[in-house]
């Protein structure tokens, strides 16, 4: 492993000279604010650090260098058009303070791209209404069953309930749980979805919301789910869209117009704003016209005279969820994503995605098990069950191989439904040449096997940890230097 920047430290070397105090006559610290000794800080040249940091960066994986096949998380590339238009002085260095202030006029240009996307959003997925606030899915999820509880809460109804589905997002139960509903499970059906007769019994009057996948986490898109909402609306509970698979719908399908009243999307995903590492995220949620009045504040008007400006939020309101409008800049680039495109540019996307994940499966499966023996939508679950009672060689084993050949592990053992799943998902930015190679490297796993399963014990043998203990460094995760 690499030296930590701590052990590459050499007392007496220094990077940087600090430029003495600019400010007048200060009132000094309190004492007990005050350090004891003084921090044990590295000491480097600046030529040091530079190299330090720029070795750390070629040992990340990202989607600029190598394919990322992470099935539900649409790791796509991202549009570099994007970086050229978040860099602009006007947004980039637009100070947060003038939304608290109240000063909209020094700021027209960034409400009007918080317009622009909320009208985009409410045409792509046919919902009345967007709060552009929330940071993350998950982040975007937990507002969606809050607005759906002060819903609930004005209209008296007394409500216990959420409805998932065995295959839902982990997130989704959390969500639920987070606002004090108990969650109902609903077992998949032989085709993986939601089972619509079992839902019909799990379904009653104290149920306050359904959420739902579309398609679902085993990339599969439930004929079902127009019936599912009908269900729920007779029973005064309202339908959660979760909108990490959106990319297989995106301008062919929208979720309002099958009956949903409520939607997150996740724009770092679908829309291809810098993800994970990359980050930060961005959550928007969407709702129908009965519900507008529950959003967070800070959502954007315009009007003639006075041009773009922030609305005064409904006294039932749920509050404030996060601080001035969530993560601008992923909304920015997300809309430039969209606007670069247009409607057929979106279409073309869902379409590329689908047929891609779609090539996969076709040339996996008589490598791998395939639970569900159906055409897939952006993303396609096979399993290594077979390979494992036979050979002993497990899922984790095809994923560690897989490292030592410049790929990215598909995401794996998810959907828990799918006992040694592999959930590949190569979006639509991927050429015909990468997913060739992809799914070769995956036969060649398979082969080896079969014939050397003792060999999977040594991968990967390229990267600076082999074997890690996954589980220790979840749970016990300490990332603080201690010489």
């Amino acid at each position: 492993m690499s030296a930590t920047i701590f052990e590459k430290s050499s007392i007496g070397r220094s990077g940087i000279n600090l430029p003495k105090q600019q400010v007048g006559d200060t009132k000094p610290l309190d004492a007990m604010l005050l350090r004891s000794e003084k921090a044990k800080l590295p000491e480097l040249s600046e030529f040091d650090v530079v190299r330090h940091f720029t070795n750390l960066s070629k040992k990340n994986f990202s989607i600029d260098s190598n394919f990322y096949p992470l099935g539900s998380c649409t790791m796509k590339y991202n549009p570099k058009i994007e970086e050229r238009v978040g860099a602009l002085d006007g947004f980039a260095n637009l100070h947060p303070h003038h939304i608290t202030n109240n000063k909209p006029e020094f700021m027209q240009g960034a409400l009007q791209s918080l317009k622009i996307l909320e009208d985009d959003l409410k045409e792509i997925t046919g919902m009345d209404a967007f709060t552009l606030t929330p940071e993350a899915g998950a982040h975007g999820e937990m507002t969606g069953i809050m607005t759906i509880g002060a819903y609930h809460k004005k209209r008296g109804n007394k409500k216990r309930f959420v409805i998932v589905p065995d295959s839902s997002h982990g997130t989704n139960p959390a969500s639920a749980s987070m606002v004090d509903y108990e969650v109902i499970t609903v077992k998949s059906n032989a085709s993986g979805g939601m089972d619509v007769e079992a839902f019909k019994e799990a379904i009653n009057d104290e149920v306050a919301a359904v959420m739902m996948t579309v398609p679902n986490t085993v990339g599969l898109f439930n004929p079902g789910v127009k019936e599912i909402c009908d269900i729920a609306h007779e029973h005064d509970a309202l339908m959660y869209y979760d909108g990490a698979n959106l990319n297989a719908i995106l301008g062919l399908i929208r979720p309002g117009d099958i009956g949903f009243d409520v939607v997150h999307l996740n724009l770092h995903k679908t829309f291809a704003t810098p993800h994970g590492g990359g980050g930060p995220g961005s959550g928007p949620v969407g709702v129908k016209e009965h519900l507008i009045r529950f959003l967070p504040d800070l959502r954007v008007d315009f009007k003639q005279e006075s041009g773009y400006f922030i609305k005064e939020p409904s006294s039932d309101t749920i509050g404030k969820v996060s601080p001035f409008f969530g993560n601008y800049m992923v909304s920015l680039k997300a809309l430039v994503y969209m606007q670069t495109l247009g409607r057929e540019g979106m279409i073309n996307v869902s379409q590329k995605a689908v047929l891609n994940a779609n090539y996969i499966l076709s040339k996996l499966k008589d490598y791998l098990d395939v639970p569900y023996d159906a055409y897939c939508m952006h993303e396609c679950v096979l399993s290594a069950q077979s390979l494992y009672k036979e050979h002993h060689v497990s899922t984790l084993d095809i994923a560690k191989y897989l490292l030592d050949f410049g790929l990215h592990a598909p995401t794996i053992y998810f959907p828990m439904i799918v006992h040694e799943a592999i959930m590949i998902e190569p979006t639509e930015t991927e050429n015909i040449d990468t997913m060739d190679y992809f799914c070769q490297k995956v036969i060649d796993a398979v082969e080896l096997a079969k014939t050397n399963p003792e060999a999977f014990k040594e991968f990967p043998k390229t990267l600076p940890i082999s074997r890690a203990d996954e589980t220790k460094a979840a749970r016990s995760l300490n990332i603080r230097w201690q010489d």
